[in-house]
């Protein structure tokens, strides 16, 4: 159980998400596997049991991931609420659990999709790399909405930067 622990900790702690993920699901299946070994010796029990620990492990890791992209459309959508169109800001996010790395880029307003009681915008943002020894810098572009909620700015994409995200928001 001690190494379940330990390789928890190392993934979430990692800044990795891919490792995280695995470990999160690998030590799931060993804590399972521990469990149901001292639950029954039904195999079909001990399947069920590892299966219900991988699923909920998933689960979590999905959930965690949510809430950091979530935070990060926040910190973006923040940035372009002000501004004009055409008008440039930088936005950056530090995550204080380390689950995936912190990230930094631009953001402007293409187009107000609406104003008044609605108040919506286009935005295009960049994630820029900054270069290392090994890699020029890089920036890469995505297009989402914002509209305001009362005084804040709120992300409005049902299917955020795909590319970006994947499926998760």
């Amino acid at each position: 159980m001690t190494a379940v622990l330990v390789l928890t900790g190392a993934s979430i702690l990692s800044g990795c998400n891919s490792l995280y993920s695995q470990g999160a699901t690998a030590g799931a299946g060993i804590a399972g596997a521990a469990v149901a070994s001292k639950v029954t010796n039904n195999a079909a029990v001990a399947t069920g049991i590892g299966l219900g620990a991988v699923a909920g492990a998933k689960a979590g890791v999905q959930y965690t991931q949510r809430v950091a992209h979530a935070f990060a459309q926040d910190q973006i959508a923040q940035a372009a609420g002000p501004l004009d169109v055409g008008g440039i800001a930088s936005w950056s996010v530090s995550h204080t659990v380390p689950i995936e790395d912190d990230e930094r880029g631009r953001v402007t307003v293409s187009r107000t999709i609406s104003s008044g009681p609605l108040d919506c915008k286009e935005i295009v943002f960049s994630v820029d790399t900054p270069a290392t020894k090994d890699q020029a810098a890089q920036s890469n572009f995505y297009v989402a909405s914002i509209c305001r909620d009362g005084n804040a700015w709120k992300w409005a994409s049902a299917e955020p930067a795909t590319g970006r995200w994947g499926a998760l928001q």
